[in-house]
């Protein structure tokens, strides 16, 4: 494994030979909802100015993002780990779970998988290279990224209507004084990770 940081623009490819999946997630930080995670083959050559790090778009933009990639990606896929199984592993080990089901969900299998961070663990029998920021330096890492968010955000104001006291269409589980707030005033749903309670919460209960 080798880890990567720079400063270079957005690249569409690491190697010129192997089949590259982008893999990054969404909702790590969260106290509500699952974590989301994406992965996405894209054309080696593939370049366009809308696809970057999920954080940097407008809502409307990623949606259009969203659009262009599921249209000229080879092969996408997005997946999910609920809030129980994350109290039952913690966060980091949902997270590289998320990201393995993704790649499992893929019609075409990658000979690399791209994963942003630093860290990354997997029962897959594929190579794979931690990116810091990678989001921010290759497409296919900046394309799971948007599927991730989107999906996610969607699934949060999905169940929104649900509890709508927490406020989550809005804050989509994180950790907002609001939703802080709604937290102490009625407690936890089934949607919420008890293992991600700040202390002051949990003295509360």
């Amino acid at each position: 494994m080798n880890i990567h940081s720079d400063i270079n623009p957005l690249n569409s490819s690491f190697t010129d030979h192997q089949i590259e999946a982008g893999c990054d997630e969404a909702g790590r930080g969260c106290l509500a909802g699952p974590v989301f995670a994406a992965a996405v083959i894209l054309p080696k050559n593939f370049s366009n100015p809308l696809i970057t790090d999920s954080k940097k778009l407008s809502l409307s933009k990623r949606l259009a993002a969203r659009e262009i990639i599921q249209k000229e990606a080879i092969a996408w896929a997005v997946a999910e780990v609920d809030a129980g199984k994350i109290d039952q592993i913690n966060i980091l080990n949902a997270s590289f779970l998320a990201m393995t089901e993704a790649v499992k969900k893929l019609q075409t299998k990658p000979e690399l998988l791209l994963i942003d961070g630093n860290r990354f663990r997997t029962e897959l029998n594929i190579p794979y290279h931690c990116i810091i920021k990678g989001d921010a330096l290759y497409f296919s890492i900046a394309a799971a990224s948007i599927l991730a968010k989107t999906y996610r955000d969607e699934f949060m104001e999905k169940i929104h209507s649900e509890f709508p006291n927490y406020q989550w269409k809005k804050n989509k589980g994180y950790a907002t004084p609001e939703h802080q707030n709604a937290i102490l005033r009625y407690g936890f749903t089934p949607y919420h990770r008890k293992s991600f309670q700040l202390k002051s919460q949990l003295s509360l209960f």
